[in-house]
């Protein structure tokens, strides 16, 4: 306890100069709980020995959230740093990515960085040709809207899904779960999904085996070409690990010979993307740009399913995937940035996917050409040697019949479109088992007014006002 209040105080190794350039990589897993990471949860089954590194290695979130309980509205948080009901993507496959919001890798194109994304992009269809994955081909033309219309030079991606091994392809009549990975490729069909790259093509090559691995195969020489160059470079390396067809090959599912298939696969597909993120690691030191990048590592929302139904875990708290309790947003986050975050450290603040562009922008020292609404802060100042340790800006989640607005202590829901309201003090019981809103009525209102302010600020920027 000692050691962890000294490093809350002091977490800088190396002051950051002004206006200093850091590469930045925002990691991002699809439907990893809170509980499945052993960093965060030491009972997980999980092999998960490069994030746990990770997590001793860098600054470790407590208290961090998906700005969204689903899939694309948290990806859209990442690169506006707003809430997803401003710009119009309320759930996975919905919406688009508007080319009127100002993204982070348009922001660092201009800051003369080269920009790359890899994996999942789920913010838009890919191609107005052919059918492809959920919405693309002609049936989601309005909603056509690439990386590379969103201020990316490289990328790599898929518009949503694909099995996590061999993700092109699917057993005949196989479970939308997952399977044990296909040995006879014969006795396989194609999952209906594409990698598409930059130029709008799609990709045929080196296709086979991990997804997290192919993944990591198309971001590192992104990086290494970028250091070549000496050029800054912001990657954006979104798995699809452990989003459901869960598949991992012989030598993840071997750890876990004792689990049922469904256990293997999760965990497995798991344990090989924790795989890739030590060879990320691995690769930015042997670059020599390891004190040089900021590497931001979370999931988009917790683990699919109700408890006991899907192996995923959130810990010991309420709720999963597509609820606003702290199950279905509260998700690991990690921070490193060697000689400038201390090893070891941890921080409660409240903080979340929305505040990696405020952050960014203040550590470049660049403001937004606009005054449009941000949802997120700046968490730069808990890089210094007096962090903040409270977070004065509440955080607002919306979801269906569901809003929550949340503050350092406390948290006020609805499940029912505001029939009803509960209470609960996520310092007190952060598994949210006691409702006190009957007895802290003037609290229950004030963070009502709060909210609805809040809820009504949201409705005018997905009507465009911002624009």
């Amino acid at each position: 306890m000692i050691h962890r209040l000294l490093a809350l105080f002091f977490c800088i190794v190396t002051p950051i100069a002004a206006g200093e350039k850091p590469n930045i990589i925002l990691v991002m897993c699809d439907d990893l709980g809170w509980g499945d990471i052993q960093a965060f949860n030491p009972d997980s089954a999980i092999q998960t020995p490069h994030l746990n590194q990770m997590a001793r290695a860098g600054l470790k979130f407590n208290r961090f959230y998906s700005a969204g309980s689903v899939c694309s509205p948290t990806r859209g948080s990442c690169l506006t740093g707003r809430h997803p009901y401003r710009y119009g993507i309320y759930n996975a496959n919905a919406g688009h990515l508007k080319p009127e919001e100002i993204t982070l890798p348009e922001i660092l194109k201009d800051q003369g960085y080269t920009t790359g994304h890899f994996g999942k992009w789920h913010l838009g269809t890919l191609t107005t040709v052919v059918q492809d994955a959920n919405r693309g081909g002609p049936r989601g033309k309005k909603h056509f809207s690439t990386p590379q219309m969103n201020g990316y030079d490289r990328c790599f991606v898929t518009e949503s899904k694909v099995p996590t091994f061999d993700p092109m392809i699917k057993p005949k009549g196989g479970s939308q779960k997952g399977w044990d990975y296909i040995q006879d490729k014969s006795m396989a069909v194609n999952y209906g999904t594409r990698y598409w790259d930059e130029n709008g093509n799609a990709v045929t090559d080196n296709l086979e085996g991990d997804d997290s691995k192919l993944i990591m195969d198309r971001a590192i020489p992104f990086i290494h070409n970028a250091v070549k160059s000496d050029r800054k470079f912001f990657a954006a390396i979104w798995f699809h690990a452990p989003h459901l067809p869960v598949v991992a090959g012989e030598k993840h599912v071997a750890p876990y010979a004792k689990f049922t298939s469904y256990e293997r696969n999760y965990y497995g597909c798991v344990s090989a993307m924790d795989e890739q993120v030590g060879r990320l690691r691995q690769a930015l030191q042997e670059s020599g740009v390891a004190e040089e990048t900021m590497i931001w590592f979370c999931s988009d929302n917790g683990p699919e399913g109700e408890s006991g139904q899907a192996p995923g875990s959130a810990g010991p708290f309420r709720g999963r995937k597509r609820s606003l309790y702290e199950g279905g947003v509260r998700v690991p986050g990690i921070l490193e940035w060697p000689g400038h975050v201390t090893p070891g450290t941890e921080t409660d603040l409240p903080a979340l996917t929305s505040d990696y562009l405020p952050t960014i922008l203040d550590l470049l020292e660049i403001e937004l050409p606009d005054q449009r609404p941000l949802d997120g802060i700046s968490l730069l100042p808990l890089l210094t040697e007096k962090p903040m340790q409270v977070r004065d800006s509440p955080i607002g989640f919306q979801y269906r019949n569901s809003q929550s607005w949340v503050t350092q202590q406390f948290k006020l829901i609805t499940t029912d479109k505001g029939k009803s309201w509960e209470l609960y003090d996520l310092i007190a019981d952060p598994g949210e088992q006691r409702d006190i809103s009957a007895s802290h009525k003037e609290l229950v209102e004030e963070m009502y007014s709060d909210l609805q302010k809040w809820v009504a600020s949201c409705k005018k920027s997905d009507e465009e006002e911002d624009y």
